[in-house]
C-alpha cells in the first residue's frame, strides 16, 4: 500500500508540456524552429529581451514564451527594424498587454 503523504510540489512531466515558461528548447533547436541563427538568439539575450535559463552544463534553454517573443522580433527585423528597436517595441507591447490584463481584473466601480 502506498502511504497517503503529500510530498513537495514537483511538476510532473505532463505539467511541463503545458508550462509556457518551462525551458524545453536548446539554442540549436530554438534557432531551427525560428529559422534564424544562434547568434540572433544571443543578440536577444545581450539586448535584455530574453534571458534564457542555463542547463547544468551552461547551455542556453528557451521556453515557448521566449520563442514567441523571438519570433516577433524576427518579424520586425525582417521588415527592416533594427534589432534594438525591435526589442524595445516588444518590451513596450508586453508592458501594454500586462497593463490591459490588470485593468480588466480591477473591480468595477459603483
Amino acid at each position: 500500500m502506498i502511504p497517503d503523504q503529500q510530498g513537495p510540489a514537483t511538476p510532473s512531466a505532463a505539467d511541463k508540456f503545458d508550462d509556457e515558461q518551462y525551458p524545453a528548447y536548446t539554442m540549436g533547436r530554438a534557432a531551427d524552429m525560428l529559422g534564424t541563427t544562434q547568434g540572433f538568439l544571443r543578440s536577444l539575450d545581450e539586448a535584455g529581451l530574453i534571458t534564457p535559463q542555463r542547463s547544468a552544463g551552461g547551455h542556453r534553454r528557451y521556453s515557448r514564451h521566449q520563442l514567441r517573443l523571438a519570433a516577433r522580433v524576427r518579424e520586425l527585423v525582417d521588415q527592416g527594424t533594427a534589432i534594438d528597436a525591435a526589442c524595445r517595441i516588444i518590451t513596450l507591447e508586453d508592458q501594454l498587454h500586462e497593463a490591459r490584463r490588470r485593468t480588466t481584473e480591477l473591480p468595477a466601480g459603483d
